[in-house]
């Protein structure tokens, strides 16, 4: 999970992204043998700390064969090699801010950390970018559900504006040192900085719909995310 993701998402329920108007259309899936019938792709927000196994479980859903949009993925494509953001980047931060066509990220994190405000700054870049492309590939899906991966759901409420759930993966605050030491090699000092600067467990908890309780093996995920599965489609369509 990115700990260092600088963006807002803005957005409306069931938006249609040319006109604006309420996009309701029949979607068909057939699941098990079953037809299920849904007007709209209904959205699910789903986030967790840092070690929680929201990646992992992310991972689990495409296998599953649902669509799960990465805002943090939109994020770093916007600044990736010739990535549309960066014209407005380097007008707003200078030459040096864009480097061989790709953000240098090293630059503009010490631009932050001299200068907090660069922060916002940065944000305002790039909060309609994202917004535009994860309303793009929304209105692309046709499907009973689909995922947005959004690591700060909790910590910016204006993101929910792009889901009508939350689902977030849980796991005991020990157990996420634990696999962020043997994942990246980080000190429990470091682990603890991150995690200071994230919403907590209790507020992560109070936003959500659905919970997965992590603290198991991938198998135990697994079975987790299936049940989950099954119950979104039980929920979300109609026989």
């Amino acid at each position: 999970e990115s700990t260092h993701a600088i963006w807002s998402l803005f957005g409306h329920f069931w938006l249609d992204c040319v006109d604006f108007q309420p996009a309701y259309r029949p979607i068909h899936t057939v699941v098990a043998d079953q037809i299920w019938i849904c007007c709209v792709t209904v959205w699910v927000g789903l986030t967790g700390g840092i070690g929680s196994g929201k990646s992992a479980a992310a991972d689990l859903f495409v296998q599953l064969g649902i669509c799960v949009i990465d805002a943090d993925a939109i994020s770093r494509q916007l600044t990736a090699y010739q990535g549309v953001a960066l014209p407005a980047i380097q007008a707003a931060f200078g030459e040096q801010a864009v480097f061989e066509q790709q953000l240098n990220r090293d630059y503009v994190r010490d631009l932050i950390f001299k200068r907090p405000e660069a922060k916002a700054e940065l944000e305002a870049i790039l909060h309609p970018l994202i917004l535009k492309t994860i309303l793009q590939q929304q209105a692309a899906v046709d499907a009973v559900y689909g995922l947005v991966d959004i690591p700060l759901l909790t910590e910016l409420p204006q993101f929910r504006d792009l889901v009508q759930r939350v689902l977030v993966i849980d796991a005991p605050e020990t157990l996420q040192v634990d696999r962020v030491m043997a994942r990246n090699g980080l000190s429990r000092a470091q682990i603890a900085s991150i995690m200071a600067q994230q919403a907590t467990r209790e507020e992560r908890l109070a936003i959500a719909d659905e919970v997965i309780l992590n603290d198991g093996d991938l198998h135990h995920l697994e079975l987790q995310v299936l049940k989950c599965h099954k119950h979104y489609l039980q929920t979300f369509g109609t026989v």
